[in-house]
C-alpha cells in the first residue's frame, strides 16, 4: 500500500520541478536577450540588429548596406554618428546650381557644394539628406593653403545685388555712386591645391547660433563688417529680424555696432581700434596737447574683445602715414614718451603686445583671425598726394606687384611664432594684390553731377561693395567649415 501511495506523488514533484526549470530557464533567457539589446541599444551603427534583421541573402537593394554588409556615411549620418569620415559642409542648392542663399531650412536637409559641383551622398528622398564631405576631402581641404590661388570669372556672382543691401555706407556704395563698369563685381578667388565650398549664409549662421562674432580694427576692417552683415542678410526670408541694437546707422564716425540675427541668437559686432594698442594724449611743456599711442598696452577697446567667441582683427594703413610715421613726440612705453622712435619697430612692439594679450586672456575655445594687410594701388602719389587708381576694370595679371609682401605681414608672422598663439592668420594680402580694379577710386561719394566728385584724393586702399572683402569672409566660412568645433 505505502509502494501504490507513493507512485501518485512522485509525477507530482517530477512536474512542479520541470516548471521550475522551465520558469528559470525562461527567465535566464530574457535577461541574456535583455542583456544584448540593451548592449546594442548603445551601439549607433545598428550592425546587431542589422545582422539579426538582415542576412547578406536579404540585404535591401537601395544602398543603404555596402555590399560586404559595412555601413555607409549616410547611415552613420542618419544615426547622428560623430566621426572623422565626414562633416556637414554647405546647405541645399537649388534646381539650378545656384547656391540658395535665401534657404531657411534646417541643415539636416542639405547637400555638399565644391566649388560649384554638388556633392550628395544620399540615396533617396525618404532617406535623411545631410551632406558631408568625406575625410580625405576635408584633410585635404585643412592642409590646403587657401591663399594661393587666382580669380576666376563668375557669373553667379555677386552674391548680393548692388545697392540691395542698407548696410553698406556711401563710401563703399561704388554701383550706386555711378560706377560705369560692373565686371570687377564677377569675380570669384578660387585655391589651387583644393576645392572652397561655396559660401551659404544660412550654414554661416547655424554655426554662429548662440554666438557673437566680432570684428575689431580700421575702416578696413569695417569695410569687412559691412560686406559680412550684407552676406549674411541674404538668408534672411525676414530681413526685419536683423537689427543693430541701438539703432545705429553705420557710419564712419562711430566706432561700436552689434548687429543681432533674432532667429539665431547670435551677433556680428564692429569695434573700432586703429592699432590695436592704446591711443592716449599727453600735455605738453606749453600746455598743448598731443596725441601719443602706448605700444605696450592694448588698447581701452579690450574689455569688449573679452565677450565675443569668434574674434577678426586687423591693423595696418593708419601706420603708414602722419604723425604715426614720422614718430616724433608720439610713441610711448610705460610714463616715457620717445622724441623720436621708428614706426616698423612700433609696430613690432604694438603686435607683440597685442599676441601677448590674445595669449593670456583668450582661450582655446574661441576662435581668433588676424586679418593680413590689404593691398592698396595708388598710381603717381599717395592716397593723399594725387594718387589714383580710376580707370582700373581688370585684375592685375602680371608684374612685381603680384610678387610683393609687406614687412608688417612678416612681423606679423614672427609675433605669433613667439609667443605660440593659436591665431588663423587671414592672409589676404597676396589675393587682394591682383585686385587693382576693386577700390572705390572716384566713386566713394554720391552725386548725381561727377564734376562734384573730386578726383585729387581718391580712394585705392578700401573696397567697393560687393567686391573683393566678400572673398575675404567666404575664407572666414571655409574655416569654419573646416574645424569641428564650430
Amino acid at each position: 500500500m505505502a509502494t501504490s501511495m507513493a507512485h501518485p506523488a512522485f509525477p507530482k514533484r517530477s512536474s512542479k520541478n520541470l516548471c521550475t526549470l522551465s520558469l528559470l530557464s525562461l527567465l535566464l533567457l530574457f535577461l541574456f536577450c535583455l542583456f544584448l539589446f540593451t548592449r546594442s541599444a548603445f551601439d549607433s551603427n545598428l550592425s546587431f540588429y542589422r545582422s539579426l534583421l538582415l542576412s547578406p541573402s536579404r540585404s535591401t537593394s537601395n544602398g543603404d548596406d555596402n555590399a560586404d554588409g559595412s555601413t555607409t556615411l549616410d547611415d552613420e549620418f542618419r544615426e547622428g554618428r560623430d566621426r572623422d569620415t565626414g562633416v556637414p559642409l554647405s546647405p541645399k542648392s537649388d534646381h539650378d546650381g545656384k547656391p540658395n542663399l535665401n534657404s531657411s531650412e534646417s541643415l539636416v536637409d542639405v547637400d555638399v557644394k565644391i566649388d560649384g559641383v554638388k556633392e550628395n551622398p544620399s540615396k533617396s528622398n525618404s532617406e535623411s539628406k545631410l551632406g558631408i564631405v568625406d575625410s580625405a576631402i576635408m584633410k585635404k581641404l585643412r592642409n590646403c593653403d587657401i591663399y594661393k590661388g587666382k580669380w576666376v570669372k563668375d557669373e553667379e556672382y555677386p552674391l548680393y545685388k548692388p545697392g540691395s543691401c542698407p548696410y553698406v555706407d556711401e563710401a563703399f556704395d561704388c554701383q550706386s555712386n555711378g560706377r560705369p563698369d560692373s565686371d570687377y563685381l564677377k569675380w570669384r578667388w578660387k585655391a589651387d591645391g583644393c576645392d572652397l565650398p561655396r559660401f551659404n549664409a544660412t550654414d554661416f549662421l547655424e554655426r554662429l547660433r548662440g554666438k557673437k562674432l566680432m570684428l575689431v580694427g580700421d575702416s578696413m576692417n569695417r569695410n569687412q563688417f559691412e560686406s559680412l552683415l550684407c552676406l549674411l542678410r541674404e538668408a534672411l526670408p525676414d530681413k526685419s529680424k536683423m537689427y543693430e541694437i541701438h539703432g545705429y546707422k553705420i557710419t564712419k564716425g562711430r566706432g561700436y555696432y552689434v548687429f543681432k540675427f533674432e532667429d539665431y541668437n547670435c551677433t556680428v559686432d564692429f569695434v573700432r581700434s586703429h592699432f590695436l594698442v592704446r591711443e592716449g594724449i599727453r600735455i605738453n611743456p606749453q600746455g598743448n596737447s598731443n596725441p601719443t599711442l602706448s605700444m605696450d598696452r592694448i588698447d581701452k577697446t579690450a574689455s569688449r574683445w573679452l565677450r565675443a567667441d569668434i574674434l577678426v582683427f586687423n591693423t595696418g594703413h593708419w601706420w603708414t602715414h602722419g604723425k604715426t610715421s614720422r614718430g616724433k613726440n608720439y610713441y610711448k612705453e610705460g610714463e616715457y614718451v620717445y622724441p623720436r622712435f621708428d614706426s616698423v619697430e612700433a609696430y613690432r612692439r604694438a603686435i607683440r603686445t597685442w599676441a601677448t594679450w590674445i595669449k593670456q586672456n583668450i582661450n582655446q575655445e574661441k576662435l581668433v583671425f588676424y586679418r593680413g594687410y590689404s593691398s592698396a594701388h595708388f598710381r603717381g602719389g599717395d592716397w593723399d598726394s594725387g594718387g589714383s587708381c580710376n580707370g582700373e576694370t581688370k585684375p592685375v595679371t602680371k608684374g612685381a606687384i603680384l610678387e610683393s609682401y609687406p614687412q608688417k605681414m612678416r612681423i606679423l608672422e614672427e609675433a605669433i611664432d613667439e609667443v605660440s598663439v593659436p591665431i588663423v592668420l587671414l592672409n589676404v594680402t597676396g589675393l587682394t594684390n591682383y585686385r587693382k580694379d576693386g577700390h572705390p577710386s572716384v566713386y566713394g561719394k554720391n552725386g548725381t553731377d561727377r564734376g562734384k566728385v573730386s578726383s585729387r584724393r581718391q580712394d585705392c586702399s578700401h573696397w567697393c561693395l560687393p567686391g573683393v572683402p566678400d572673398a575675404w569672409n567666404e575664407l572666414i566660412y571655409t574655416t569654419l567649415v573646416s574645424r569641428r568645433q564650430f
